[in-house]
Order: C-alpha cells, then sequence, then structure tokens
C-alpha cells in the first residue's frame, strides 16, 4: 500500500489523529484514519497466590472496571518500558517489584491505531503507599485470586481489552 497524503486533523497532548489518502495494490485509492498513541506499559502484579488490579472511572464510556495496572508517559515518550513499569506500578497500586520480567509487546487496536503495549509480570512484591495523580483520582487497588478475575471476566466487571490480552499472554506463560 502506498501513502499519497497524509494530514493531520487533531492533536492535543495524549494523541495526534491523521488522515492518510492510500493507493492499493490494486490502485484503488481510499482513505485511513490513524490515531497515533505512544506505546504504554501494562504490569501484571503476582504476588503467587493473588493477581492486583486497579478500578478507576474511564471517561469514555462513564463506567468504572477492574484492569491491570497499565500507563505511559506522553511528556517522555521515549522512557525505557522497564522503568515506566516499575514507576506506574507504584503510582497506582503503592507496590514495589523485586522482580520484573517481560512478558512481550501486542497492539492496543491495529486496525485504526498504532499504539502498542509492554507487558511486564513483577513478582517479588512489596507494599508501599500510591502515588496518583490528579487525574487518577478515586483509583483504588486490590488483590483477586485467578478464581475471582475468570469470575470477573465471565460476569463483565473485568473487561479492559489490553487487560484481557495481557492475561492471555500471562496465562500462556504462566502454564
Amino acid at each position: 500500500m502506498k501513502t499519497l497524503s497524509s494530514k493531520t486533523v487533531y492533536k492535543n497532548r495524549w494523541m495526534t489523529v491523521r488522515e492518510d489518502e492510500v493507493e492499493r495494490e490494486n490502485g484503488q485509492k481510499g482513505i485511513y484514519g490513524v490515531v497515533e498513541k505512544p506505546d504504554f506499559v501494562l504490569i501484571i502484579p503476582f504476588d503467587g497466590t493473588h493477581l492486583y488490579l486497579v478500578e478507576q472511572y474511564r471517561y469514555p464510556v462513564s463506567a468504572r472496571f477492574w484492569e491491570f495496572p497499565q500507563g505511559s508517559w506522553e511528556h517522555a515518550p521515549d522512557t525505557d518500558p522497564a522503568e515506566l513499569a516499575n514507576a506506574e506500578l507504584r503510582e497506582e497500586t503503592g507496590l514495589t517489584a523485586g522482580k520484573l520480567t517481560y512478558l512481550g509487546h501486542l497492539y492496543k487496536a491495529y486496525g485504526y491505531s498504532n499504539q502498542g503495549m509492554h507487558v511486564y509480570l513483577a513478582t517479588d512484591l512489596t507494599e508501599g503507599k500510591q502515588e496518583l495523580d490528579e487525574e487518577e483520582h478515586g483509583l483504588i487497588t486490590k488483590k483477586f485470586t485467578t478464581e475471582e478475575i475468570k469470575e470477573m471476566i465471565r460476569e463483565g466487571s473485568f473487561k479492559d481489552s489490553s487487560s484481557l490480552a495481557a492475561w492471555s499472554l500471562w496465562r500462556i506463560v504462566h502454564s
């Protein structure tokens, strides 16, 4: 596929939306809307028995759901993902990982966005104090067994696609 032109149609500190005019291999022209966002990290904190989740209000869907801790630094998109994972874990849960294991890189939704996520397993956990930023007001953290998380998936209170993808990756690696 060949890009004929590209223009930014929207931009803020978190994302850029661009529209590309393309020519497909068969000669047909079309457009693609692309959401550009920096990669983020997702951390699966596991103490050997329990997994730690966070719950926060998500404005686009007007609801609270459980998910694994995750985040990015828009102001520093080239930060080492392991450094970011350690910081996000401490910020959202108050936990510090004695060991951080890289599980892999997945794309969030490559049908419309270039954003990916680096998935880490955090073990040898030490409890501490959350360091929430202003946008995370009301975020809570709680630990769950794998059976409890399976039930949450079935009942629909754990439905973040990034967390579910990371959960699947962890279950494959962990089994």
